[in-house]
């Protein structure tokens, strides 16, 4: 059985947040100006109130109704976007993996990933997610 690694920096804080700390923003990243509008009021706000704040936005949305319908700008340009709002508000970020070889590279950006509802219990999925050192 493969040890645990210690807890990061960043899990230890967020586990130990009263009364609790916030993960949000947009469903999808629609445009770098959207998602910068967006972190940049929500952490006002949450600053304001001495909340902790973790920035939430998907890359790919592939979970829709609908097959023509928007799903963001894929891995690559999305985790731009998201390393930038990063490093402009000083925030962790948040986002979601639909395949196990998204997990390393998505990573290196997001400190935490998030498995979607769906795709809780494929196996090599959660696997590839637990290796990448991400928070899951």
């Amino acid at each position: 059985m493969a040890e645990m690694q210690p807890e990061s920096e960043l899990y230890t804080k967020l586990k130990g947040t009263k009364p609790f700390f916030l993960l949000a923003g947009p469903n999808v990243i629609q445009s770098e100006e959207h998602i910068f509008k967006m972190c940049r009021y929500i952490k006002s706000v949450t600053d304001d109130l001495g909340i902790e704040y973790v920035f939430k936005s998907s890359f790919d949305k592939a979970n829709r109704t609908n097959v023509k319908s928007f799903r963001g700008p894929g891995m690559d340009e999305g985790l731009k976007v998201l390393d930038k709002v990063k490093h402009a508000f000083d925030v962790p970020i948040v986002t979601d993996i639909h395949e196990p070889h998204q997990a390393e590279p998505v990573a290196k950006v997001a400190d935490i990933i998030q498995i979607p509802a769906f795709l809780c219990r494929q196996t090599d999925l959660l696997v590839a997610a637990g290796k990448s050192g991400a928070i899951i």
